[in-house]
Parts: C-alpha cells; structure tokens; sequence
C-alpha cells in the first residue's frame, strides 16, 4: 500500500506560545516507559497543562473552544532537547497533522518527518498574526499548502518555508523510508537474487 501523499493539510488551530520548547516538556519522560506509541497523545504536554491547572489557568488544550483542532503553533527551536521519537508521535496522537513554528530542533524535525507529521516554518510576525486569529476565532479554518508553499486562512495567506527534502518526501509520499522500503521488498529480493555473496550456497 502506498504511502499517502502530503500536499495540503487543513483544520483548526491551535497555540502553543514560547521559543525552546523541549522534548520533555512536550512528553514527559516518564510517558517514555510505554511499549507502544498508542495513547502517547494523553501525555502531551501534561506537566504543563497540570501547572496551568494549579494556577488558576487553562492550557490551550485543556481549552474546550480548540478541542479538536489539527495544527499546532509555537515558536522558535521547537522541539529542542532529547532526541526523543515521542515527541512527535505524541502531537500526532492527540490528533495535529501538522506544526507551525519559527524553527525546529534538528532530530525533531526528522522524527516528525518519518511518521508524515508536516513541521513548517513561518516568519514571528506572520505566525503572531496566525495566532491572533486563531484567539479570535477558535473555529477558523486553516490550510497549510505544502504545494503552494503558504498558509491560507481568513481570506489571508502567509508564506510557509519548509526543507526541499522533508517537503519532497511528504508531497511524493516518500516520507516513511521503512514503509518505503518494505513497498520494495520484491525489488529487494529481486536484487539480493542476482548478488553472488547473498545467493543460496551450492551443494
């Protein structure tokens, strides 16, 4: 089965705000004991939520008016920290498609890669005004267009950047390399057949 091909991705926002947002604090280590990445979503972000709750005050996802939403805004080196795989899987969990941050940590950005998890970058003051719609109506309907390279939202566009490859990989459906690899595996077997040092000894 063919990996799905990644051009466009559309749904509601929602805000995150600060610069260095860490693996940790998006997924807590203690989250990291879990056999699978089913349920990772539970954990998002739920050190600060928790906080949040202590004082007084209610986390964007704790908020009832952006319940459901599948993009995520933040700000600069989002992801920083750990190399953490959960990190990712957990934002993908709770159900976002895609982030829209000012830059990511390197090994984030290639962990949200492979698992088709869009990380797309806009200018501070392009992703202020995103934001402030998004506070404005919580039900705005946002599309990021990895094709078109922007942001489409209010009537409005932003210009989106994104790396050649990652969008590359997510527009062409070549974003998983093990799913793309065991699409292969009969061209692999093919080739292995015709390689001497792999071919069954001779009796």
């Amino acid at each position: 089965m063919a990996l799905a091909k990644i051009t466009t991705i559309t749904g509601r926002g929602l805000a995150v705000p600060g610069n260095d947002i860490d693996t940790d604090r998006i997924i807590p280590a203690r989250f990291l004991k879990a056999v699978t990445f089913d349920g990772m979503g539970e954990g998002l972000f739920f050190d600060a939520r928790k906080a949040a709750t202590a004082a007084g005050q209610v986390h964007p996802l704790d908020d009832p008016r952006f319940r459901g939403a599948g993009i995520l805004l933040s700000g600069a080196n989002f992801g920083c920290g750990s190399s953490r795989e959960h990190a990712p899987q957990a934002i993908q969990k709770a159900g976002f498609r895609a982030i829209v941050a000012e830059s990511y940590a390197e090994i984030f950005f290639g962990n949200a890669t492979t698992i088709g998890l869009a990380c797309v970058c806009a200018t501070r003051a392009d992703l202020a005004r995103l934001a402030a719609a998004i506070a404005a109506n919580p039900a705005l309907e946002i599309t990021v267009d990895l094709v078109g390279r922007e942001i489409r939202f209010d009537g409005r566009k932003i210009p989106l950047t994104m790396r050649d490859s990652a969008r590359d990989a997510l527009v062409h459906g070549r974003w998983d390399p093990i799913g793309e690899l065991l699409e292969g595996a009969a061209a692999v077997a093919a080739t292995a057949s015709r390689l001497p040092y792999l071919a069954a000894p001779q009796k």
